[in-house]
């Protein structure tokens, strides 16, 4: 084709436009990319459009100036039957068009509008192309009417699905293209798409129709309500399940929707009314059951996870479902079920005996990829119960991501295993039991990552919490007072541990983190209440930091509240109180334990 030649690239003077960062992508880039894309024809890739991401767009939103000199090359290439990426480039185009349309009218986006409508007959054309892929891509590029008149022609279900659903969206968020500018023009599309979407319910295939539920929501949100019914039958059918994947394709998505993905849509457009939303999950749940679907068991439960996060109240709902579920015999939806039962304790309690029947269950969610088998949620949630029966292994349990380097990486919302140290710090009356299986953790993790392993820095978040019952642990933390990344973390532990700890003190006064002067005084206050007595020193070195007007003085008042009378001589602390921009309140409470008189202190609290 004469558009997409290397000539007809080179005649166009580039320098004259600009990339959106040309600091890291000079304009250059652009011409270089759309000749390597007209030369490789049939053979080009993917990977030879993402030079034209990196220069068309601009991390502020909009489109710089190269994006319309090279719109006509783009449309030419897309267009061209024998280039081998043309989904790709219709997709780019469409994300063009689309950043353009959000940033209004400012700019250089004129002249893209200005030639977008040059290639109205272009976009025509891909709207009809031979190629149901090109065709499904093509619709981001269409205006409001070209789409109404392709669902009359189409034919390919593959296309018609996804076009049904963007005929909902674009009727609600009334386009803002020509042929609907007016009000009138937008009641008209309105009403046209309000009448393709009561034939498809009425006539068309069940697939179609849950699409055109989900388009209709678009207009109105109480309409999958009206037709929850009709939802779970076509949902919960097993002759209709494999329907879902062939059609339910969507533009700028490489894969089809399972029909779980679209149970799981459905499901996510009740939620502004909580109690049909969870009166759905049930009876979705009741529909698995008859049919032993484990999908749409997975969807359920995610599903019920997803509620319980939103609200708590969702729990006496979604606990039964959970529990009629541990005994499946997929193992994806056990994993789910075990957790969602941790996360119920203590109403779990009943369940207590079949989370115990669970623990060396080795199953795992390979269709979501939490990590962890069902044993170690089950494991998690007898811990959460109260239950002993959950604290053998449950170290080793806790420590598996350490050991098999997983990716310890989630999604923000998604169930996952829970981190060590939250699981532990709560079991200080079993540190007897616990203790010796978490420095085992330590050694071996020691033996494989040397001195930048992580469950260290656990050992000492669980230390810390457990106080004098972490006395064991320390022969193994006490030399880490020479190590900069733990020094003072150890120190807290210490003085967790109490009067027990008191021969450490010295060790504390030596330890390495006296580069900087305010730890000198932490370290010295700290020496203090380990040991107990003084000498003078901490008291000596709080006081003069507090005098000191270089030096920022809250971290001292605060220290030297824990001296009370004895510190009654540093009325420094009275000055931060009654001038200091910030911290007046930590020094009313350091004034109020040192002179005992809580007068002028509650003025400021």
């Amino acid at each position: 084709m004469a558009g997409t030649s290397v000539e007809a690239v080179d005649a166009v003077d580039w320098s004259q436009f600009r990339t959106g960062v040309p600091e890291h992508h000079p304009v250059k880039e652009v011409p270089r990319a759309l000749r390597r894309l007209v030369r490789r024809g049939p053979a080009a890739t993917e990977e030879d459009c993402d030079p034209l991401y990196s220069c068309l767009f601009a991390p502020t939103g909009g489109l710089p100036s190269a994006a319309a000199a090279a719109l006509p090359f783009l449309m030419a290439l897309a267009c061209d039957p024998a280039n081998g990426v043309r989904v790709t480039l219709v997709e780019l185009l469409g994300a063009l068009n689309g950043a353009a349309r959000e940033t209004g009218e400012q700019g250089t986006h004129t002249a893209w509008r200005e030639e977008w409508r040059r290639q109205g007959d272009q976009i025509t054309a891909l709207l009809a192309d031979p190629a149901p892929s090109v065709r499904r891509a093509a619709l981001l590029l269409a205006a409001d009417d070209a789409l109404l008149e392709r669902w009359h022609a189409e034919t390919d279900p593959a296309v018609r699905l996804p076009l049904l659903l963007m005929l909902g969206t674009r009727a609600a968020t009334a386009a803002d293209v020509p042929e609907t500018a007016s009000p009138g023009g937008r009641h008209r599309f309105a009403g046209a798409v309000e009448a393709v979407l009561s034939r498809v319910l009425r006539d068309d295939e069940p697939v179609m129709k849950v699409a055109a539920v989900i388009a209709r929501a678009s207009l109105d949100p109480d309409a999958p309500l009206r037709h929850v019914d009709l939802l779970l039958d076509i949902l919960a059918d097993p002759a209709v399940r494999p329907r879902f994947e062939r059609i339910w394709w969507l533009p700028g998505v490489e894969v089809p929707l399972t029909r779980d993905d679209v149970a799981a849509r459905v499901s996510a457009l009740l939620d502004h009314v909580p109690v049909a939303a969870l009166s759905f999950v049930t009876r979705l749940a009741e529909a698995a059951e008859r049919t032993a679907d484990d999908g749409l068991r997975r969807v359920v439960l995610d599903e019920a996870w997803r509620h319980l996060v939103l609200r708590r109240s969702a729990a006496p709902t979604v606990l039964p479902l959970a529990a009629r579920l541990l005994d499946c015999a997929d193992d994806c939806v056990r994993l789910k079920a075990a957790h969602l039962l941790a996360m119920l304790a203590p109403d779990s309690g009943p369940y207590a005996d079949r989370l115990a029947a669970l623990l060396d269950d080795p199953g795992t969610d390979e269709i979501s990829w939490i990590e962890g088998t069902v044993g170690d949620f089950a494991r998690w949630a007898l811990v959460r119960l109260g239950d002993p029966r959950g604290l053998s292994g449950l170290v080793e349990s806790l420590g598996a991501p350490y050991r098999e380097q997983s990716g310890r990486s989630w999604v923000t919302g998604d169930p996952r295993r829970p981190e060590m140290h939250d699981v532990l710090v709560p079991l200080r009356e079993h540190a007897d039991v616990l203790l010796p299986a978490l420095l085992e953790e330590v050694r071996q993790d020691h033996e494989r990552h040397g001195d930048h392993g992580e469950i260290m820095g656990t050992l000492l978040h669980v230390a810390e919490a457990w106080g004098p019952d972490a006395l064991p642990v320390l022969s193994v933390v006490l030399p880490l007072l020479k190590d900069t990344r733990y020094s003072l973390r150890v120190v807290n532990v210490l003085l967790a541990m109490g009067p027990d700890a008191a021969p450490t003190a010295s060790a504390v006064r030596d330890a390495v983190v006296l580069d900087y002067p305010g730890n000198h005084q932490r370290i010295a206050w700290a020496a203090w209440r380990i040991a107990g007595g003084d000498d003078g020193t901490a008291l000596r070195l709080l006081g003069e930091a507090v005098h000191d007007e270089q030096v920022s003085p809250y971290g001292p008042v605060l220290l030297l509240s824990g001296f009370g009378p004895a510190a009654a001589a540093h009325a420094g602390v009275r000055k931060v109180m009654e001038n200091a921009a910030y911290g007046r309140a930590t020094a009313a409470v350091a004034l109020w334990a040192i002179t005992g008189d809580p007068g002028a202190s509650l003025a400021v609290l």
